[in-house]
């Protein structure tokens, strides 16, 4: 069963900016991009990715359906005799636009997230879907958690009855901070409400993201220790949301170069990456900025993120065990991870951290906080046994078994003081680095997933051609349908990992 998809645009900006959202159909969902910084090349090479819409469209048989005004569309039609399988978009910016020939409506987000939940009512009530799949980017994600913090517990009803999963591209989950020095120019922004950017500050989403039972007689602003970014531990479940996160600053529109500036480098151009997820929640790192031609929505990685999560049947989960790094926490030595995730069959990384980006995983750091720096765990991603597979050679047989590899990378510096220092130091050279290659087999309603994997410095020849030799790792879960296996570290990073570090990998499927 597909479940419908709502998508839910961000932010526009002034008048002007509101007035050309409109003008297009689809809000700039249907934006598609043919750039892309991969290749032999210095220059980017062409690609052409169709969009997220279309893609959805072709690969998963949804249907966009329009047809001169979708509320008037849906409004028409009889209950439950809409497709399931179907996208729409919220235009909530329509009531605010010039260009109607009416007093445009100031744009309010409490506004757009009640209007939100009466289209995805309508929805269901013309589908007959038991819930709905929330795709936001940037503000729009802010929208949908005004919607499912505020707008759905005031009428005392739970919003996981109403969405099924949240996805979300840039969206500035715990707001949009400016880099040291700018401080002076966020506080104008949110003093002045710039251009209604004020939404982006502390105050007004504590008044949008909080019950109206917990702000109602509040002039004090946000209670000590309150954060955005965190939803209630009550609320919607964490497992239901996952945030791509853009760590490309460069490629952000031209128009908006003073913004890419104001944020720093550790961002999307305009969203930090500190401040673009939900703790608790599922994340992946694309090196893609926060739009425009190189931007996360209009691009694969983004595409292939979003498919997996609504529709993957299997999630694996990797963290290390027993880790010993060398050395005391003490020391001047820092220990930097980086982390690489590919899937067999596509073009793209589908997770990437590393210092290049900006955002290694910082191994000796306590890691009892979930954040970007330390992930628990180190990552998630979602398999789909129904995406194209290769077949077996001489047959028309889908291989039986789905294959990633996580590429880690360990590199260090010497920092004592603030100060780095390079007299036995060697630039970009790794301490140890490896592929971890997994084979998985889903298993079936009784049989438990089975995984094969290897290291890359053991498996002779291209890693295409490789099949697992020896049998499934041992299955360390008794629990029925999860599946949870131990891969030691190769013999040369155990000097530098500890001798019982190990890649922790956890399966299970998903309905």
């Amino acid at each position: 069963m597909k479940l419908p998809i709502v998508y839910v645009r961000g932010y526009a900006g002034g008048t002007s900016g509101i007035d050309r959202a409109v003008d297009d159909p689809l809000y700039g969902f249907n934006e598609g991009s043919v750039h892309v910084r991969v290749g032999a090349s210095r220059d980017p090479v062409f690609y052409q990715f169709e969009s997220p819409l279309l893609r959805l469209i072709g690969d998963d048989g949804y249907r966009l359906l329009v047809e001169g005004g979708q509320l008037a569309y849906l409004r028409s039609r009889a209950d439950e005799s809409v497709p399931e399988a179907s996208i729409w978009v919220h235009r909530f910016y329509d009531v605010s636009a010039s260009t109607f020939g009416r007093h445009p409506e100031e744009f309010s987000i409490e506004k757009a997230a009640e209007d939100l939940f009466q289209l995805v009512q309508l929805v269901l009530q013309k589908t007959g879907a038991p819930r709905v799949h929330l795709v936001a980017h940037s503000m729009g994600g802010l929208v949908c958690r005004s919607m499912i913090q505020r707008v759905i517990p005031d009428r005392g009803e739970r919003a996981e009855d109403y969405v099924e999963r949240l996805f979300t591209y840039g969206t500035p989950h715990d707001g949009i901070e400016l880099a040291v020095g700018w401080g002076v120019v966020e506080g104008l922004r949110d003093l002045f409400d710039v251009q209604g950017a004020a939404v982006f500050g502390p105050e007004r989403m504590y008044e949008y993201l909080s019950p109206r039972t917990s702000t109602s007689g509040r002039s004090d602003g946000p209670p000590p220790g309150w954060r955005a970014a965190e939803m209630p531990e009550d609320g919607f479940p964490l497992g239901r949301v996952f945030c791509l996160v853009g760590t490309n600053p460069e490629d952000y529109d031209v128009a908006a170069g003073l913004s890419s500036k104001a944020v720093g480098v550790r961002s999307d151009g305009l969203v930090q990456i500190d401040n673009a997820y939900v703790p608790g929640a599922h994340r992946a790192f694309v090196h893609r900025s926060h739009s425009g031609r190189y931007g996360m929505v209009n691009s694969e990685e983004g595409y292939q993120n979003l498919r997996r999560f609504l529709f993957g049947d299997l999630e694996v989960t990797a963290e290390f065990a027993g880790l010993r790094v060398r050395g005391a926490a003490d020391d001047d030595i820092v220990w930097q991870l980086e982390t690489q995730l590919s899937i067999r069959g596509l073009p793209i990384l589908m997770h990437e951290q590393t210092t290049a980006h900006h955002c290694p995983v910082q191994i000796e750091w306590r890691r009892e906080e979930d954040t970007a720096d330390t992930p628990v765990p180190l990552l998630t991603t979602f398999l789909s046994t129904r995406a194209p597979r290769p077949v077996v050679p001489g047959t028309d047989t889908p291989v039986p078994r789905l294959r990633h590899a996580l590429r880690l990378r360990l590199i260090s510096v010497r920092q004592s003081g603030g100060v780095f220092g390079f007299f036995d130091h060697l630039e970009q050279t790794a301490d140890w680095e490896d592929t971890l290659v997994v084979d998985i087999e889903p298993g079936d309603g009784e049989a438990p997933p089975r995984a094969f994997a290897a290291w890359n410095s053991v498996i002779p020849g291209a890693l295409r051609d490789w099949q697992p030799d020896k049998g499934p790792l041992t299955d360390e879960e008794p629990e029925p349908g999860l599946w949870r296996g131990r891969i030691p570290v190769p013999v040369t990073a155990r000097p530098i990992l500890g001798q019982d570090a190990a890649v922790l990998l956890t399966v299970h499927g998903r309905t």
